[in-house]
Order: structure tokens, then sequence, then C-alpha cells
């Protein structure tokens, strides 16, 4: 199992919440998505480790930016 951080900006609301979960549970290998919304911070549980672009891509999907930096440990 890997977990990874990621922040991701622009996220307000509940809503914000599930559109950025839904796509990243869309990534092969993604057991679960958790958001914590005040610091921005989405902490994704997969069976391997995430590409970062796959990550951006389904963050960008769901209408958000992810923050141009390394996973967050």
């Amino acid at each position: 199992m890997s977990t990874q951080k990621f922040r991701v900006l622009g996220m307000s609301c509940g809503h914000c919440v599930n559109f950025v979960t839904d796509e990243l549970k869309t990534l092969p290998g993604v057991v679960s998505v958790l958001v914590d919304l005040p610091t921005e911070t989405v902490t994704v549980t997969s069976d391997q480790a995430l590409l970062p672009a796959a990550v951006r891509t389904a963050v960008e999907a769901a209408g958000y930016e992810l923050a141009d930096q390394a996973p967050l440990m």
C-alpha cells in the first residue's frame, strides 16, 4: 500500500470535496481518498504509488488545481 498527500487548490465546500474524491477514486489502484478542506490536503491511499501526472489530470477533471510541488509527506 502507498499513501500520498497532495495539496489541491480552490476547494471551498463539501461539493468540492466530492468532485475531487470522485475523480481520484477513478485512478487504478486507489483504495481511499481523504480530504482535509481547511488545509487543502488530499490523502490518497492506493495499491501502488500514483503518477503525479495522473493525479493532476484527475484533479483538473474535477475543476481544481494541483499545487506545483512534490507529494506531501
